[in-house]
């Protein structure tokens, strides 16, 4: 029988241990999959870039352990909260301390709202790979999904490109695309991940033009 835990191979056991704790399943952009994908983009990286990989794999398996919606006044709390529920499955599972350390440190500091300074190489891969998950095709995706969750409008249709307002990505979806996601790349922290990410805001930037095209 396929499972969610083949996709994290070669670490499947560990997988099967902590995908039961690992999302929120009613969360289309943090889901499962989301999960895969960022495995996915680590595993990548990391076979670029080295690191230890049974500590990057139960912090990308861990690291939206905590669900806090994007709107909420505690989002910022997310990882690390994220990193304390880690801390305590992975000391339950009997993980050597200075492991368990290196996978909440991880978990802390990949997320772009806490703004955490990732200081050991997996900590770089994790957010390098989750921040691909936010921009390409799948992130314009992810984007549209959360805009609905949020009861975001698509576009202001007086002024998409916000040239003559704020920018308000809380209103309108496509704004969110300048206030965060073209921003991204720049801030990434490892040569493979760089070059993923440039491929990728090509693509972004390729969806925007299409949907401005059409509206």
């Amino acid at each position: 029988m396929i499972s969610y835990a083949t996709a994290f191979a070669p670490h499947d056991a560990l997988a099967t241990a902590l995908l039961p704790h690992a999302f929120d399943a009613s969360d289309g952009s943090h889901d499962a999959a989301h999960l895969m994908r960022v495995w996915k983009n680590a595993a990548a990286i990391q076979a670029e870039e080295g690191g230890d990989a049974r500590i990057l794999a139960a912090a990308v398996l861990l690291h939206d352990c905590v669900a806090v919606e994007k709107n909420s006044p505690n989002r910022s709390a997310a990882s690390r909260l994220a990193a304390e529920k880690a801390s305590a499955l992975l000391a339950e599972a009997g993980w050597p301390e200075a492991d368990i350390t290196a996978v909440a440190h991880a978990i802390h500091a990949h997320s772009f709202s806490a703004a955490i300074p990732p200081e050991t190489l997996e900590a770089k891969i994790l957010q390098d790979a989750d921040r691909l998950d936010a921009i390409g095709m799948v992130g314009a995706a992810r984007c549209f999904y959360i805009a609905g969750r949020m009861g975001s409008a698509l576009y202001d249709p007086l002024d998409p490109l916000a040239q003559n307002r704020p920018l308000d990505d809380k209103a309108f979806a496509i704004d969110h695309f300048e206030t965060k996601l073209f921003r991204l790349t720049d801030g990434f922290q490892t040569g493979t991940g760089r070059r993923m990410a440039e491929n990728r805001q090509a693509k972004l930037a390729q969806v925007l033009a299409m949907f401005l095209e059409e509206i």
